[in-house]
């Protein structure tokens, strides 16, 4: 059996090829041209050069395939050009699903995030069934996101299952993602403040496994949480002092003050600089509610495991020394 994997140049996708190489599968790799693969040597797996944004040129690449994985994503918090992010996640998507119907393929896995879900500030775990809209989301990677998993649903000709990971941890975050960034910053004493709010962190391992489950064991127009554990950001903070050595900040910042630094940021480093700002008022919004979830429905259907954030969180702290991030 032959799959076609999107993004697996990125973090998560990365290592969901490694999951399904040793699961058996037999893998074919979307890469763009300027994209590293080191990490992905020693996989018994064929490039196909393309990008999102250019689909009609991965029909070929398609070909032949018995199933689709489409990790792939613009996973950006700030973004000057949001249609850019829409021209991948959504329309990409879209055109994709087309292709690998037109090319005979059967089975897809789409990778979705716990960013198409709605969130209240009482910490209640949001799972599958949490009544969502689209006005209820914050900021353009959300919305995107949810976008693309309803193109990804109504697909016609397909058996598709979506999985929607959490925060993912562990070895192997080179870009970093918005995840790993946080704990970069914490290595670096760049995070000295924390505040009121949270988040579920999953082993980037296990929801790579969770997709090998959800191709081979998932219910097609249904939708799986891989989550991990739910955790302040403070427990988090605390978690990667214990991994790393290192004092955790003890200041509390008020949710009026992270926002207005946000907005500072954005404007100054974003918008007259050029760079990424260190913080936006995306995140900051986000942070006023507590992102925590449910596997539930991915334990019982597919038998996914909830691991313990710690020791993924130790395996990131020492790649990310080990590679001179900090």
């Amino acid at each position: 059996m032959r799959a076609f994997v999107t993004g697996a140049t990125g973090f998560v996708g990365g290592h969901v090829a490694q999951a399904l190489s040793r699961a058996g599968w037999r893998l074919r790799l979307l890469r763009r041209p300027s994209s590293r693969v080191d990490h992905l040597k020693g996989l018994d797996a064929e490039f196909v050069t393309g990008d999102l944004a250019d689909p009609e040129g991965l029909r070929e690449g398609l070909e032949g395939c018995d199933a689709l994985v489409h990790v792939a994503a613009d996973y950006r918090l700030w973004i000057p050009d949001p249609e850019a992010m829409l021209r991948v996640n959504v329309e990409g998507t879209r055109a994709l699903l087309r292709l690998a119907r037109e090319a005979g393929v059967r089975r897809v896995v789409h990778t979705s995030s716990v960013a198409t879900l709605r969130f209240g500030t009482d910490g209640a775990p949001s799972d599958e069934d949490t009544p969502t809209r689209l006005e209820d989301l914050i900021g353009h990677y959300k919305r995107s996101k949810f976008l693309a998993e309803r193109e990804a649903l109504a697909a016609e000709g397909l058996e598709v299952v979506v999985v929607n990971p959490s925060a993912p941890v562990g070895p192997g975050d080179a870009k970093p993602t918005p995840t790993g960034r946080i704990l970069v910053d914490f290595l670096r004493g760049r995070f000295p403040a924390t505040m009121d709010t949270g988040l579920n962190v999953a082993d980037v391992r296990e929801i790579a496994r969770g997709h090998v489950r959800a191709l081979e064991r998932g219910r097609p127009g249904r939708r799986y949480i891989l989550g991990g554990e739910n955790l302040t950001l403070t427990a988090l903070l605390e978690g990667l002092g214990r991994a790393s050595g290192l004092k955790p900040p003890r200041l509390r910042i008020p949710y009026a003050v992270a926002l207005a630094y946000a907005a500072v940021e954005e404007t100054v480093t974003g918008r007259l600089l050029g760079r990424e700002p260190r913080a936006t008022v995306e995140e900051v919004r986000m942070g006023a509610k507590k992102m925590y979830v449910s596997s539930a429905r991915a334990e019982a259907e597919l038998g996914y495991r909830v691991a313990p954030a710690f020791p993924a969180l130790q395996d990131a702290v020492d790649w990310f020394r080990g590679h001179g991030y900090a």
